[in-house]
Formats: structure tokens, C-alpha cells, sequence
């Protein structure tokens, strides 16, 4: 009955790609699909798309990743923790986009129509 939005942005907090999957659905499912076609020095993300597929395909785009380790991991991967301070452009991005009510809410019932108002909040950023 939920809904969640995956989002990529550039350095300066613009939106560039969005995917609506519903609650449920686990954050590392969408990373590939997100990163395709991206370029970037580094790809920062929660600890919600530490995953080994991931971190190969950040590796692959000639991209550093800034991801910290899962506690679970038996063997902690290395990020860089200040660099990893900057993930919160992507929550004020999405703080942005909360401004929007219609979007907060989540009134739509169907996905796409949902998906339609992001990439309209979305352009509205653009032109901000």
C-alpha cells in the first residue's frame, strides 16, 4: 500500500532520475538501473545500497563508492566518512520535494500518475 522513490542527483542537490517501486521492495534492487548512464568521481548512498554488485558497478563507472559497510559484514568495507557527510543533499532534495503536499501524501493510486508528479516537482526544481 506504500510507495518508494529512488532517486539520483547531481552534487548540486538536482534531481536526475527517479524510480517508484512499492514499500515492500528492498533499496539495493534499483541501484544498477539508477546508475545506468551516470558518470560522476563518486557515488554516495546509505547503507541501504551496500551490496557487492553495487560497489562493482560504481568500480566500473570509474566512480570511487562512498558507501558505508552493513554491520553485518564480516569483513567492513573502507569509505570515506567525511565525504560521506554530503549524502544529505539528497535528504534535503527530498525535503524539497515534500514542500509539494500532493507528494508528501501520496494520494495517487496509481504508480504512474505518482511518477508523473515527480518528474513535474522535478522540473520545478530545475527551474528554481
Amino acid at each position: 500500500m506504500t510507495s518508494k522513490v529512488h532517486t539520483l542527483c547531481d552534487a548540486l542537490g538536482n534531481p536526475l532520475k527517479f524510480i517508484v517501486t512499492p514499500g515492500q521492495h528492498s533499496d539495493y534492487t534499483q541501484a544498477e538501473i539508477l546508475l545506468e548512464d551516470a558518470s560522476g568521481e563518486y557515488v554516495i548512498a546509505d547503507k541501504g545500497y551496500d551490496a557487492a554488485h553495487i560497489v562493482d558497478k560504481v568500480k566500473s563507472m570509474g566512480a570511487a563508492a562512498v558507501i558505508p559497510p552493513r554491520s553485518n559484514r564480516l569483513r567492513p568495507r573502507t569509505y570515506d566518512y567525511e565525504l560521506y557527510k554530503e549524502r544529505n543533499i539528497i535528504e534535503r532534495l527530498f525535503n524539497k520535494m515534500k514542500h509539494f503536499r500532493h507528494f508528501a501524501t501520496r494520494y495517487d493510486k496509481l504508480a504512474i500518475n505518482f511518477e508523473a508528479f515527480i518528474y513535474f516537482i522535478a522540473a520545478f526544481l530545475w527551474l528554481k
